[in-house]
């Protein structure tokens, strides 16, 4: 059973929302590129260290943030919080143990987190080795808390437990499609596409995408020119850009995708 909340703490996280909004008006459009990870800064701290690989705004976002963070073997990150933005997780390598509504939970690779604005978590390594971790933020200028907790509020999904169903040119795991606080529908899947294919003709539509390397090589068409991707690179789709994919090694290729608007 989730905590009740008080009807004066959801209006003064409304309103924190709204202010944040107008905050973050000056950001400018993400442009459609592929964010290596191999040049993104990299930041260092006394238990972590942090590398920035895009921020800006998207259509449907007024702020949007990927970084990913790698912490050593027993440490953790920063104390337990909330904000007033949600935070989508994606863990690269190692294993993470996040808390969150009272819940522990041991993600491997490949597993995800979603955290619903307001719901106080936590990061820790508590394995024997470093963990790598995606930390995807973002904010709408219309944000719906309630929508985002009738939807079924904070969750994981772990790697182990997403069905793989095969198909002509690979496979592909359906991993949430669902409404959020900040987004009226976010969809992410993963993708294993085989040698030398591409996913689909180049093409458009409204929602901005993702897709996140995590197998193989490849590169991508944005807007008809083609750029490769390694294992690590975030690739950034604006909305009605033209975009495909194609598998240029000689083993399948897997990549996370996920539209939001």
């Amino acid at each position: 059973m989730k905590p009740h909340v008080p009807f004066s703490y959801r209006y003064l996280l409304l309103l924190f929302f709204l202010v944040a909004g107008t905050a973050n008006a000056q950001y400018a459009q993400v442009p459609s590129a592929v964010y290596r990870w191999d040049v993104a800064p990299v930041s260092r701290k006394a238990n972590s260290e942090q590398r920035v690989l895009l921020e800006g705004a998207t259509p449907h976002f007024t702020h949007l943030k990927i970084h990913a963070t790698t912490v050593e073997a027993g440490q953790a990150p920063h104390d337990a919080h909330a904000h007033p933005d949600e935070e989508l997780v994606i863990v690269k390598e190692g294993r993470l143990t996040i808390t969150f509504n009272g819940k522990t939970e041991l993600l491997e690779a490949g597993s995800i987190a979603l955290f619903m604005p307001g719901d106080r978590h936590g990061f820790e390594n508590r394995s024997t080795g470093p963990v790598t971790y995606y930390i995807m933020r973002y904010e709408s200028a219309s944000p719906q808390p309630e929508r985002g907790t009738k939807a079924g509020g904070s969750f994981v999904k772990h790697w182990k437990d997403l069905e793989y169903k095969t198909h002509d040119k690979g496979g592909r795991r359906n991993v949430f499609d669902r409404a959020t606080a900040h987004s009226e529908r976010f969809e992410m899947h993963t993708t294993t596409l085989n040698a030398g294919l591409m996913s689909h003709p180049p093409h458009t539509h409204r929602a901005a995408e993702i897709l996140l390397l995590i197998e193989g090589q490849a590169e991508e068409s944005i807007d008809g020119k083609w750029t490769p991707a390694a294992v690590g690179d975030i690739i950034f789709l604006q909305s009605q850009v033209p975009h495909a994919i194609r598998n240029t090694g000689s083993r399948p290729c897997t990549y996370f995708a996920f539209q939001f608007e």
